[in-house]
């Protein structure tokens, strides 16, 4: 897959169908848009490609209310291209950005500079300023400059679900706990990527060390609370893991920010300064504040077994 991330550099030349959006997450409803992309494409004979921006609109319109990030640029890259897309089109969105009225935007961007066939978007979709543009102005615009306009339905992962699949309603599931929604709606495990750093050691100290990983506070983070899920290390190897997300109260009482700490099942070795990969798999427990060690230890065994029971069963499925 070709990343284009200076859209000045842009050219006339390959036709495309192309797509277009914040892609955050690429959940369920995302991939249903992008085969649909690549479906078109290979009918077309032309190369399918993928609109996305350099940050999320709402940092730049509404900084103080932005939503928390389900996955990083590199993340979003990686899915694209699993997914199929052939083209990223990285675009800087700016104040200016923002601003640009929805015919000049699509002249612009989608005609001029991708030579588009067909546009593949889902049936929300809105765009330009204040978001002016929707799929009937984007066919209007299609009969006018020569491209088709597909609109794909909103999925819902359980027909018994209130709502259609999106970003918000992921985290909405994270922000919860519920780690088993939300990977229904992502179509694969939730993911936390971060480098492991050098901890208070008080987990080697009772028998259950950790791989500490603080995570950027712009990206979404399941509830405080302990989870069963995956470690997967640089060489690709993946552990069994019973993870804590929180504050640690037993040990910090008035700690400021959460931190992931993920203890290996059967597994001893030096882990710090090594890129980590989490996912989570279900939820354990809340966290809370214990009595003593032993109290704590206690848990912490029972934790370590149902983590081995969930996941030996999932790998087994």
């Amino acid at each position: 897959m070709q990343v284009i991330d200076d859209f000045g550099c842009l050219r006339g030349g390959e036709a495309t169908a192309a797509s277009i959006g914040v892609y955050d997450g690429v959940h369920v409803g995302h991939q249903a848009v992008i085969k649909r992309l690549v479906a078109e494409a290979d009918r077309l004979g032309v190369a399918p490609a993928v609109i996305t921006f350099d940050r999320h609109p709402a940092l730049v319109l509404r900084p103080e209310n932005a939503p928390k990030l389900l996955n990083s640029l590199d993340q979003k890259l990686e899915l694209l291209e699993a997914a199929g897309v052939q083209y990223v089109y990285l675009i800087e969105f700016s104040p200016d950005r923002a601003h640009t009225m929805p015919e000049h935007f699509v002249r612009q961007v989608f005609v001029d500079r991708l030579g588009v066939r067909s546009i593949v978007v889902g049936a929300d979709f809105h765009f330009g300023r204040s978001r002016l543009g929707n799929i009937d102005t984007l066919r209007r615009f299609g009969r006018e400059m020569g491209f088709e306009v597909h609109a794909v339905k909103l999925l819902r992962h359980d027909e018994q679900w209130p709502e259609p699949v999106s970003s918000t309603a992921v985290r909405r599931a994270l922000a919860g706990g519920d780690v088993r929604t939300a990977a229904a709606m992502l179509g694969r495990l939730h993911e936390i990527r971060g480098k492991v750093v050098l901890g208070d050691r008080r987990g080697t100290a009772i028998g259950f060390p950790t791989a500490n990983i603080p995570v950027s506070m712009a990206m979404a983070w399941p509830a405080d609370a302990v989870y069963a899920g995956w470690y997967t290390r640089p060489d690709g190897v993946r552990h069994m893991a019973a993870i804590n997300i929180g504050r640690r109260p037993t040990f910090h009482e008035h700690a400021q920010q959460s931190l992931l700490e993920a203890h290996l099942l059967d597994f001893e070795g030096d882990l710090y300064g090594e890129e980590a990969r989490v996912e989570f798999v279900e939820l354990l427990r809340s966290e809370h504040r214990f009595d003593g060690i032993e109290s704590l230890v206690k848990q912490l065994r029972a934790d370590v077994a149902l983590s081995r029971e969930i996941l030996e069963a999932e790998s087994s499925r």
